[in-house]
């Protein structure tokens, strides 16, 4: 479904990723791993074109999106959840999920994506910038889910997030996977979370892949030392 060959992108002359290769299959979630400062946000953003590709491939079910706008990227199939959720604070829970309708042509949110999170059908008139941090969370992604996607992009989705929060969000992963269909890809640093949704692991270490693992048994000490300070 997502495909990416030999990758590299950078800020100004300083490359930050250095010519990364992997694919996601359809139905699959894959959580990529590392501490801050390896590169996940910056991996987030060149496939979403905000950084711009030094060199590479990259193809969401076979069709290039190389040299595409961000907003191009979307209707071809790719969301992005960003790190800090980046909501409209102004605008009210409806109005944020509505917006991800821009490249549908749908007039009107589908009622399936409120069942994925009942509080924010009991929220839908209440600013966005009133609600609590996973409800926010929760608000970014399903306005990301209103695009129709096929693969859907989430940077640090548990970050600033209580426990219970966390967990509730992993089970919806699931369900939007298994009910979608959809590609999903996680930055994440909380290990739990990730061997709770991801059915496959890739540590990221200086702009490089440096461990790959399916989750089924994961070397978990392995993983938690990429993952320390």
């Amino acid at each position: 479904m997502l495909n990416v060959d030999n990758l590299r992108s950078a800020y100004g002359e300083s490359e930050v990723l250095h010519g990364l290769d992997f694919s996601i299959n359809p139905g699959e979630i894959v959580a990529i791993m590392g501490r801050n400062g390896m590169g996940k946000t910056t991996l987030m953003k060149t496939l979403m074109g905000v950084v711009p590709t030094k060199s590479g491939h990259v193809t969401i079910d076979g069709n290039s999106i190389e040299g595409l706008k961000s907003y191009e990227r979307v209707a071809k199939g790719l969301a992005y959840v960003p790190q800090g959720r980046q909501i409209f604070s102004t605008m009210t829970v409806e109005e944020n999920v509505e917006t991800g309708l821009i490249v549908t042509g749908d007039k009107k949110v589908s009622p399936d994506i409120y069942e994925l999170f009942p509080v924010l059908v009991e929220m839908k008139s209440r600013r966005g910038g009133n609600l609590s941090g996973g409800q926010q969370q929760q608000l970014a992604i399903a306005r990301a889910l209103a695009s129709k996607p096929k693969v859907l992009l989430l940077d640090e989705p548990t970050e600033g997030i209580q426990p219970s929060i966390i967990r509730e969000m992993a089970r919806t992963l699931r369900r939007i996977r298994d009910e979608r269909g959809l590609s999903i890809i996680v930055s994440e640093q909380v290990l739990s979370f990730a061997l709770d949704v991801a059915d496959r692991v890739l540590v990221l270490e200086n702009g490089e892949f440096v461990h790959e693992s399916p989750r089924t048994g994961i070397d978990e000490a392995k993983v938690s030392k990429f993952l320390s300070v």
